[in-house]
């Protein structure tokens, strides 16, 4: 069972690795850097290969999250070269971590005349990164919250970004509970029907990563409010349990965005590997 959640660097990225050995999770998120900036990172490579060897001693999976300024559609050329530089820097730091890969959101419309003009600048970004990269960490595109219609919520749009990339090889996908029920690609009633289109798309054969996230705001209101699992989300339990049930999903982490006030996380995973540790899927 590979249930974990977000943890802190403040004690390195051997400390993150510790927290969540110590939850008992099976896998943990990291920010590789200061969360709130794109500067790069001068990090220590000995706390790095000390968290991987760590990693591989207690089995644990890991996984980078860019920082929130990161964005697949920067507005000027001076923040297309530093989200350049930065997604770089993020996965030097993952790789030698041993994480999986580094989690960057889809990005956002840049015109509303020219609706083509989004999707071209993020295959623009993603080829000019990878050229540049030859590590085994991938950048893991993530499904966007948002009202139906909006960009990056479908898994049409994630999967055929993907195909046009150059080095589509070194691209995987995180899928988002949360932002899925946000603009109703999952709506909770239509599992069967979102794994049939991914199946279809081969879409499944690309997730490394879900975000396993509860909603605070019903499906289709396009909202991003996580919520704990177990509680008063509108997700039900009986609706995760369609996707945790599902033999695609094996061997996949699920990390916990919720908020820890709510429900601390070490709680949380405790509850996750009471209800489904034994779940057929996995």
């Amino acid at each position: 069972m590979k249930f974990g959640c977000h943890t802190s660097i403040r004690e390195g990225y051997l400390g993150a690795a510790m927290q969540a050995f110590r939850m008992n999770a099976a896998a943990f998120q990291y920010f590789p850097k200061n969360p709130k900036s794109l500067a790069v990172k001068n990090f220590s490579h000995e706390d790095a290969m000390q968290c991987k060897a760590f990693c591989e001693e207690k089995s644990l999976m890991s996984v980078s999250h860019s920082p929130y300024p990161t964005s697949l559609t920067p507005q000027n050329k001076k923040k297309r070269e530093l989200v350049i530089r930065s997604l770089l820097n993020d996965l030097d730091i993952a790789e030698a971590c041993g994480s999986i890969g580094v989690v960057v959101h889809f990005g956002k419309q840049i015109s509303h005349t020219d609706p083509i003009a989004s999707y071209q600048l993020v295959i623009d970004m993603l080829n000019e990164i990878l050229q540049r990269w030859d590590g085994n960490a991938k950048l893991l595109l993530e499904n966007n919250a948002g009202l139906p219609g909006a960009i990056g919520t479908t898994l049409e749009e994630l999967v055929q970004i993907r195909k046009l990339c150059t080095y589509h090889e070194k691209i995987g996908f995180c899928f988002d509970t949360c932002h899925a029920f946000s603009c109703g690609l999952w709506d909770g009633d239509n599992w069967d029907s979102v794994l049939s289109k991914g199946m279809e798309l081969d879409y499944f054969g690309a997730l490394k990563l879900i975000h396993f996230n509860n909603s605070k705001y019903e499906t289709r209101v396009g909202k991003d409010r996580h919520a704990p699992i177990f509680g008063p989300g509108y997700i039900t339990e009986d609706q995760f349990d369609q996707l945790v049930q599902t033999p695609q999903l094996a061997n996949i982490p699920f990390i916990l965005e919720t908020p820890k006030e709510e429900m601390p996380h070490q709680k949380e995973i405790e509850l996750l590997q009471k209800k489904w540790g034994n779940a057929s899927g996995w």
